[in-house]
C-alpha cells in the first residue's frame, strides 16, 4: 500500500530541519540527529522493525521510521539509548547530556501572602496540574513533530525557557516555556500540525489554556489567552489560527506562554523555532 504523500515530505523535514548538524549514524541504519542538551529534542531514524528504548521506555517509530525524544530542562544523564534491528543483536549508546546556564533570580524578604496559597486554592492547583499531566501522559501517532516548528506569534520574548526564581532561599518551578509579550487579541497560531489534547477558560495560573498533541509524547501548551478557536480531538494544521492571545491566570500583562513537552519532560520551545523572524521583534 503506498503511503500518503505527505510523508515523504516528513522525511525529508526529519533530516534536515533540526539544525544544521549531521545526523549520527549509530549503526545499523540508524541514525539521530540533534544535541545532547538540556531542553533539547532529538530525531532519530530506524529500519521499519526496529525496536527502541530510551531510559528503559519504550518508543514508537513512525511508517517511515521516525522517532523522537527529549531532554527535560534538568536532564542529569547519561541518556541511554537502545535499539534492536531486526536480524541484528541489540546496541547500547551512552550519552553525556550537556548541561545549560540557566537565568537565576533571587528574591529575599517576600511577603508570605506572596508565596503561600489558602488550602482550597491549593487544591485546586492540585486538581489543574493532574489535568496536565493526564494530557501529556498520552502517545498518539501524530506525526507533526517532524516538522520545523513555527513561532506561534512574532513579537518581543519576555521570559526564556529555564528561568528560575529563588524566593527567600526557596527554589520555585523554573519557567517551562518562552513568553511573547503581544497585544491581547493577537492570533495564535499552532507551530505544527497536531490534534487539539487539552482545553480549559480558566485554569488557577494559566487561565484559558490549549494543548496541541503534535504525536509520540510531543505537545504544545499556550496559556493566558483570551480566546480558545478549537475543540478537543480537532486535528490543526501547521499554521493555523488556534486561539487569540490574552492575560488570563495570572499574567502580567498581555502575552503568550508557550511551551512544549515530550511526555513529562519540558523542552525548549524557542530552540524548536528557531530565531524570532526579525519582524517580530520590538
Amino acid at each position: 500500500m503506498r503511503l500518503p504523500g505527505v510523508w515523504a515530505a516528513l522525511l525529508a523535514v526529519v533530516m534536515g530541519s533540526f539544525g544544521a548538524a549531521q545526523a549520527a549514524d549509530l549503526g545499523d541504519g540508524v541514525s539521530l540527529q540533534g544535541k545532547w542538551q538540556q531542553g533539547a529534542l532529538l530525531l532519530g531514524h530506524a529500519p521499519q522493525g526496529t525496536q527502541v528504548t530510551f531510559d528503559g521506555q519504550a518508543l514508537s517509530l513512525t511508517p517511515y521510521g521516525t522517532f523522537v525524544i527529549g531532554l527535560d530542562r534538568d536532564e542529569k544523564g547519561p541518556a541511554h539509548l537502545q535499539f534492536t534491528v531486526p536480524g541484528k543483536p541489540a546496541k547500547r549508546w551512552d550519552f553525556t547530556v550537556a548541561k545549560r546556564t540557566w537565568r537565576i533570580q533571587r528574591i529575599n524578604g517576600m511577603n508570605k501572602s506572596q508565596t503561600t496559597f489558602a488550602p482550597d486554592v491549593l487544591a485546586r492547583i492540585q486538581r489543574e496540574a493532574g489535568e496536565i499531566r493526564a494530557a501529556r501522559a498520552t502517545a498518539s501517532d501524530q506525526v507533526g513533530f517532524a516538522q520545523h516548528f513555527q513561532w506561534p506569534v512574532t513579537g518581543r520574548i519576555s521570559s526564556v525557557f529555564g528561568s528560575q526564581r529563588i524566593l527567600d532561599g526557596t527554589p520555585r518551578q523554573p519557567h517551562y516555556g518562552v513568553d511573547i509579550a503581544v497585544p491581547t487579541g493577537t492570533p495564535v497560531k499552532a507551530p505544527a500540525a497536531g490534534v487539539v489534547s487539552f482545553v480549559a477558560q480558566d485554569l488557577y495560573f494559566t487561565g484559558a489554556t490549549l494543548m496541541v498533541d503534535h504525536g509520540h509524547g510531543v505537545q504544545s501548551v499556550f496559556a493566558h489567552l483570551s480566546r480558545i478557536d478549537v475543540k478537543p480531538g480537532q486535528f490543526v494544521k501547521q499554521g493555523e489560527v488556534i486561539a487569540h492571545t490574552g492575560a488570563t491566570g495570572r499574567a502580567t500583562g498581555p502575552n503568550l506562554h508557550w511551551g512544549v513537552s515530550w511526555f513529562e519532560r519540558h523542552v525548549d520551545a524557542a530552540r524548536l523555532a528557531g530565531p524570532m523572524p526579525r519582524a517580530g521583534r520590538r
